[in-house]
């Protein structure tokens, strides 16, 4: 009998899909809405298969899972799974690539609009009454910024990474991107491929799109933004941990960095003293780029074509150490 056990289902599933595509890959499947690192051990130890989208597994905790051979990630990044070893012990670890490209390419721009724009400051502003007390017909608290013939300088230029620069295009931005492994997306979507310090120091618009890993952690920090253009805006939708939360918040402060828009943080949610939450000009919502209804949809349904594929021999989206 095949034994799948997902352990953290409500931010895939919070009740509006169906878990039937996955179900009916399998003979028995447990659903947990959400599992304790000390819980772990006791809901999973009979299981062949686990599912799991924020739950930590780590060396200790697979040390413990004997009959374990599979684990899918319910997302597409993957840094909460020691990767490395679980291929070790011969555990297959997928993710799901792509779901959630529009949508958080989508989720990108609009945190950018928001930065430039500051729609729902102004919103407020209506319905505080601040406009009718306007002596003229108009009214704005922040300069307004254009996008159009700004430079969207996009890091990790992967499918969201592509997706949000197809987007910035229409806006009238140029676009220019830096990846260390360019992937097979077609140059002419946008301007032009750079060095990492040619996009650092060239960019109005700086977006991240690189998953959270051992090179990348800490990507953002004060040397770095200190190379960046003054006023630069920073985008993240991709993991909290790429930016030093202080020198960001830092250099919001001082002036340097414009605005930063982060759907993203380190601490989720974050704990009172985060000093972004204090920060000037910044814009934090609480990591939901992936979440429309129709990315989760098909989230579900690539979950299911991997659990096919793993138990016919043919494993897809297979995430290997070297990924890492």
């Amino acid at each position: 009998m095949t034994n799948l056990v997902v352990l953290d289902s409500t931010t895939v599933n919070p009740g509006d899909l169906s878990w039937d595509p996955i179900k009916a890959t399998v003979d028995n499947m447990t659903i947990y809405d959400r599992t304790a690192p000390e819980q772990v051990v006791e809901r999973a130890k009979d299981a062949e298969l686990i599912m799991l989208k924020h739950t930590l597994l780590g060396k200790d905790l697979i040390d413990q899972l004997p009959k374990l051979r599979y684990v899918g990630i319910l997302t597409t990044g993957y840094d909460v799974v020691d990767i490395d070893y679980a291929e070790s012990k011969g555990i297959v670890v997928t993710n799901i690539p792509q779901y959630s490209r529009q949508a958080v390419a989508q989720y990108a721009i609009a945190l950018l609009l928001e930065v430039v724009s500051h729609v729902g400051h102004h919103d407020d502003v209506v319905r505080t009454e601040k406009w009718r007390a306007a002596p003229e017909w108009t009214h704005w608290d922040f300069p307004l910024i254009e996008l159009d013939q700004k430079i969207m300088g996009i890091i990790g230029y992967g499918a969201i990474g592509h997706s949000t620069g197809q987007i910035a295009k229409a806006l009238g931005m140029t676009v220019k991107a830096f990846n260390s492994d360019f992937p097979p997306f077609d140059p002419k979507d946008i301007d032009d491929i750079v060095s990492f310090q040619e996009l650092i120091t060239t960019s109005h618009v700086i977006s991240l799109h690189v998953p959270l890993t051992s090179d990348t952690e800490g990507y953002i920090n004060k040397d770095l933004i200190s190379q960046m253009r003054d006023k630069v805006i920073i985008i993240n939708t991709a993991r909290g941990g790429l930016i030093v939360e202080q020198d960001l918040a830092d250099a919001l402060n001082s002036g340097k960095v414009y605005g930063a828009g982060l759907d993203v943080l380190i601490d989720e949610p974050p704990s009172r003293d985060n000093p972004l939450l204090h920060a000037q000009h910044c814009v934090i919502t609480p990591h939901l780029a992936f979440s429309p209804k129709e990315a989760r949809e098909r989230l579900i349904d690539i979950a299911a074509e991997n659990v096919t594929k793993f138990l016919a021999g043919t494993p897809q989206n297979v995430v290997h150490p070297y990924d890492s």
